[in-house]
């Protein structure tokens, strides 16, 4: 797993930098703090000075701006989210992509489960008034990029071993394959239309199963979703030619 600021900082910067890092860890500790407690709209920097004992001014010293330390904090969800997956995914034996895929989406819903306000941070509700970064070094555009990778990778990495069926492009709405095309060229990858077609249905079932659970808009039917998760990625390895066990 990353390191923090500062952990990093204790093994190879300066005491001052040192102390720099300590209190830029604390900042982010604090903004989350109250991202759980209170929601997006909470996480503002008058009201992390205010937790902390010092003055909104005196943050600008460690953070550019408000959108730049929202920007940050994005990017430490997603590092947290990525290595949790790549920790289940690693804990499958590496031939087994199947398996390693299988592993991966059940710790997306356990972490998604487990920290209902940072996932709705991520994919749910922006905060307020806030642009993240659009720079694609940001920690938040590279973060998000290794969070997305898992899946990614995974995915073609099934598909290179073992193709599983997939539509023909005939068979798709031309709407549709117009937009994975472009969609294919901005990954950069080289895998069939029909195969990205497979993996956003995939995606889509996987995310909107655990978002509605997350958000509680299944609590009408059910106090607890595992077995609907369960069922799903079921499908889904079914779907891909997988023992859904």
């Amino acid at each position: 797993m990353s390191p923090s600021g500062a952990a990093l900082a204790a093994r190879t910067g300066t005491r001052r930098d040192r102390l720099r890092a300590q209190t830029l860890d604390e900042i982010k500790v604090t903004a989350r703090r109250l991202l759980v407690a209170e929601g997006p709209a909470a996480v503002t920097l008058r009201a992390i000075a205010r937790e902390m004992g010092v003055t909104a001014p005196a943050l600008y010293r460690y953070v550019d701006s408000h959108d730049a330390l929202v920007g940050t904090l994005v990017g430490d969800l997603y590092g947290e989210l990525a290595d949790a997956l790549e920790v289940a995914r690693d804990a499958e034996p590496a031939g087994q992509t199947g398996a390693r895929l299988m592993a991966a989406s059940r710790a997306f819903r356990t972490w998604s489960v487990a920290h209902p306000a940072e996932f709705a941070l991520l994919f749910g509700t922006p905060v307020p008034g806030v642009a993240l970064p659009d720079a694609e070094s940001s920690s938040a555009a590279t973060e998000g990029r290794r969070f997305g990778q898992v899946f990614a990778s995974l995915f073609a990495e099934l598909w290179a071993t073992r193709p599983f069926p997939v539509p023909d492009d005939a068979d798709l709405p031309a709407s549709l394959v117009d937009q994975l095309v472009a969609y294919r060229d901005r990954l950069g990858v080289d895998l069939p239309v029909g195969v990205l077609a497979v993996f956003v249905s995939c995606w889509v079932r996987l995310y909107g199963t655990v978002t509605m659970e997350v958000f509680g808009h299944l609590s009408f039917c059910l106090d607890d979703a595992g077995s609907l998760f369960d069922l799903q990625l079921g499908d889904i390895a079914q779907l891909l030619g997988l023992d859904p066990a």
